[in-house]
């Protein structure tokens, strides 16, 4: 039974390296806002509304924590087995389904637009997380996981290579931007977009981040860079950069110790971890001032205020 610590600073919140105590807050502890998932992803924050999205993917479900209650309720079912997700430049809903294979924005009338599920006339495998860039592009990873089985979606044949897309906002042409790195899972752009971040979650021997230098405006990716070797055990999984550039990453499954956060400055060094007691899967900024970290982890969503912000667009 998880719970809570009563002492600060929180001994849940481990500094790696010296650089993370500007970033960690020793009267702030790690929150327990629900449990009771089964497989908790894609947070997302709604300022205007005060509320947490996240998905429990195989309950088929969207949850929704109100930050001035503590009240969870059901955002919408079935969700498609929804997975990440983020807010575009006008502040509406995009996600990613599983089992629908595709990319959706939910409008401000509640209404459904579907943004992308298909490639060359072939259907997407199942889009897994998605980031939207100051442009108004909408980025997203298409791995083969919501279609191997029928827990996160349904059992289907890949058509199309895993791979990272760019929706153009005006063409709406949907450009496959990288097709080789094995199962793309969580994405984001450094702080000034000039770097995309993707995780390799399916590279050997161990899972990794790659780095991208983001060309002509966006519209081609350079050559990938390993900036993140997860080492034996790490298992990376969705993150978010703050304002300074430091990568927020879903961590564990390897081993217990593992499990939680990792935090790495904007060169790929391990700087702190957030204990956690079961895998993150991912995390999003939120709160008045983007502060707070909310995340999505196996059963629960947790909450940790920190001494920076997220960047704008996670």
């Amino acid at each position: 039974m998880w719970q809570p610590n009563e002492r600060y600073p929180d001994p849940a919140v481990r500094v790696l390296d010296p650089s993370f105590n500007q970033y960690r807050l020793p009267l702030a502890s790690v929150e327990r806002l629900y449990t009771g998932c089964r497989w908790a992803e894609g947070p997302v924050y709604f300022g205007d509304g005060r509320y947490v999205l996240w998905s429990d993917i195989p309950n088929n479900r969207i949850l929704r924590w109100d930050e001035e209650t503590g009240v969870v309720s059901v955002f919408r079912k079935p969700s498609n087995n929804a997975n990440g997700h983020t807010r575009d430049r006008q502040g509406r809903l995009v996600g990613c389904e599983h089992d629908a294979r595709r990319v959706v924005r939910t409008e401000y009338d509640g209404s459904i637009t579907v943004l992308a599920d298909s490639y060359n006339g072939k259907p997407l495998n199942s889009p897994n997380d998605v980031v939207v860039k100051s442009d108004g592009s909408v980025w997203f990873t298409d791995p083969t996981f919501g279609i191997l089985g029928y827990y996160e979606g349904h059992k289907e044949e890949s058509q199309n290579t895993p791979a990272v897309y760019r929706l153009d906002p005006e063409t709406k042409k949907l450009t496959m931007m990288v097709d080789d790195v094995p199962g793309p899972n969580g994405l984001a752009f450094s702080p000034d977009e000039k770097k995309l971040y993707v995780v390799a979650s399916r590279a050997e021997p161990h899972r990794t981040i790659l780095a991208y230098d983001v060309l002509d405006g966006g519209a081609k990716l350079g050559k990938g860079k390993m900036l993140i070797d997860a080492g034996p055990g790490g298992s990376p999984d969705g993150f978010r950069v703050d304002i300074h550039g430091n990568l927020w990453c879903g961590w564990g499954m390897g081993s217990a110790e593992l499990d939680g956060v990792r935090v790495f400055n904007p060169e790929g060094k391990p700087i702190g971890h957030i204990d956690l007691p079961e895998r993150c899967a991912n995390v999003c900024f939120g709160g008045r001032y983007r502060n707070r970290l909310f995340m999505a982890a196996s059963h629960s969503l947790y909450a940790l205020y920190v001494n920076t912000q997220g960047a704008v667009g996670g």
